[in-house]
């Protein structure tokens, strides 16, 4: 089970979805679980299964005292970068929470804030601490409906399967069929194929 981070306070968790893609916005969650809340399933959404994650999902949404989920769209993350995207959605989701929050707990070794809260950073922190694995499964479960949704009107992709991750396939549709608005046209969308002397 992992680890409640202060049972005597109310700590927000923070994690995002995304941040590596080539498609799709970066997503960010917040969640206040209850003091002495504790879930034995809750872990790293990327240990989890589909199907537990979705159950989960369901579980925190009811349990929590609350929870805020915030997308970043490509076109923003191209204007101000990715790192910058991921910092902002982060505190738009700290900025929909209405519950008390005494301390903030974020899953990575930076973060960026203009607010006055106290916050950690946790590097590996969805796999220490219950209430950052409970907003990385938010995180993921919302983001990875997104993709399956634009999935439809863009099944050469693939995004179904890699939710815009760049995968050779996704890699591969690129270089034959082009980007779509949905791309994030900052990043390296088709890897250059080595050049072999002979």
């Amino acid at each position: 089970m992992l680890k409640v981070f202060d049972n005597k306070i109310f700590v927000c968790g923070i994690d995002e979805a995304g941040r590596g893609c080539l498609a799709g916005p970066v997503t960010a969650a917040a969640v206040v679980l209850p003091k002495k809340y504790k879930n034995s399933f809750i872990k790293d959404s990327k240990k989890l299964n589909k199907s537990d994650r979705l159950d989960l999902f369901n579980e925190i949404i009811e349990c929590s005292l609350d929870y805020a989920i915030i997308d970043i769209s490509p076109k923003i993350i191209d204007s101000i970068n990715i790192l910058e995207s991921t910092f902002l959605a982060m505190n738009n989701a700290i900025s929909k929470i209405h519950n008390k929050i005494d301390y903030t707990i974020i899953d990575g070794n930076k973060f960026k804030t203009e607010k006055k809260i106290k916050y950690k950073c946790i590097v590996k922190g969805d796999n220490i601490y219950q209430s950052i694995a409970a907003a990385s499964i938010l995180a993921k479960v919302h983001r990875d409906k997104i993709m399956e949704d634009l999935h439809l009107n863009f099944p050469k992709y693939d995004w179904i399967n890699n939710k815009g991750y760049g995968t050779s396939k996704h890699r591969l549709a690129i270089r034959n069929y082009g980007i779509t608005k949905h791309h994030r046209k900052s990043f390296n969308l088709v890897e250059k194929q080595l050049k072999i002397k002979i």
